[in-house]
């Protein structure tokens, strides 16, 4: 289990996080939702190790590998579809395979070989969720990783990731319940400090 333990954090003057405890099951999707800017984002950057709290501990992530969807797409834009999930997995992973778990999630073959900074937003999206949950992670972060799909490309990702999780210690952000529900995971709702 990963916990994090009386986590509180300010910005300035602004109290974002006050003595938050959270506990992550093991091999379980939890889904954490919450008002914007209550903190959820920032509780994201701790269990990730990109930030620190002013106060508290986070527990049980000593020789965990971390990834992570961020809210906005962090992908190499020269690289392609296939290159950019690439980055993340072994060597003796082949592309073929890279390319047939995008496929998946919903990109046609004339995406996969594409800078990706020709593809459109959906399209990056679902290449940054693919890179995300393919790297061999033992923690997966998903901060609002379905915003800017549509309707269909939303269920096909959703139910790709649902499928590509299962087993896997997952924290989930969102502000849809829905989704939420479609994972059929616990819900830890955070209000502002």
């Amino acid at each position: 289990m990963i916990a994090l333990r009386g986590i509180s954090h300010s910005f300035g003057a602004d109290v974002v996080l006050d003595t938050v405890d959270l506990d992550l099951d093991q091999g379980r999707v939890t889904v954490l939702t919450g008002p914007n800017g209550c903190g959820k984002t920032t509780l994201s950057r701790f269990l990730l190790g990109l930030a620190v709290p002013d106060a508290g501990e986070v527990r049980g992530l000593e020789g965990r590998r971390r990834a992570a969807v961020f809210q906005e797409n962090r992908l190499c834009e020269q690289l392609s579809a296939v290159g950019n999930v690439r980055l993340v997995l072994h060597r003796s992973v082949p592309s073929s395979a890279v390319a047939a778990e995008l496929r998946r999630a919903g990109l046609t073959d004339t995406c996969l070989t594409k800078p990706v900074r020709d593809l459109s937003g959906g399209q990056r999206r679902r290449v940054a969720i693919v890179r995300a949950v393919m790297a061999e992670a033992d923690l997966l972060v998903l901060d609002e990783p379905f915003t800017g799909l549509d309707t269909l490309g939303k269920v096909q990702v959703m139910t790709w990731v649902r499928e590509r999780c299962a087993g896997r210690t997952t924290l989930l952000i969102t502000h849809d319940l829905a989704e939420a529900r479609w994972f059929g995971a616990r819900v830890v709702t955070l209000a502002r400090a």
